[in-house]
């Protein structure tokens, strides 16, 4: 337990100094990228030279926005999971077979089962969700505010 709020704290601590450095802009491109300036440390300001900074979006062809973002993460984890699922499938079909008849080893592939059809159902409902959000987002028109495109 030790270890996981020293992790945990850990992981804070990091989060918050990388914050500082993203926050930390001073201007924006015409594309929205802020600019950072970089300056000497301990150098008196007469002398500090500044070195501008663009931090550029990776994946600007495939997503502007978070929800576009969302969708590509929701897909991916579609297309592994729902092969996983399948072969999670198969292996308690196995499991059913293996068990020749033993009440334990049954129960315990009917365990096995119910918790790769809980998990296909949590894959297709987490992608079944974010459809329903998205479709009222786009019915209320709160992404066209904000700039996106829908």
């Amino acid at each position: 337990m030790k270890k996981f709020f020293i992790f945990n704290f850990l992981f804070l601590v990091i989060f918050l100094f990388s914050a500082n450095f993203v926050l930390g802009t001073d201007k924006v491109t015409d594309q929205g990228v802020p600019i950072v300036h970089v300056t000497d440390q301990g150098v008196p300001p007469a002398e500090q030279t500044t070195i501008p900074i663009k931090i550029n979006n990776p994946l600007r062809d495939v997503a502007n926005t978070i929800p576009a973002f969302i969708q590509i993460i929701l897909e991916g984890a579609i297309k592994i999971g729902m092969p996983v699922v399948a072969l999670a499938i198969i292996y308690c079909g196995f499991l059913f077979v293996a068990a020749r008849g033993n009440e334990t080893e049954i129960t315990a592939a009917k365990n096995a089962f119910l918790w790769t059809v809980i998990g296909g159902a949590v894959l297709l409902g987490s992608w079944a969700l974010a459809q329903m959000i998205a479709s009222t987002v786009d019915q209320f028109g709160i992404l066209s505010i904000v700039g996106s495109q829908s």
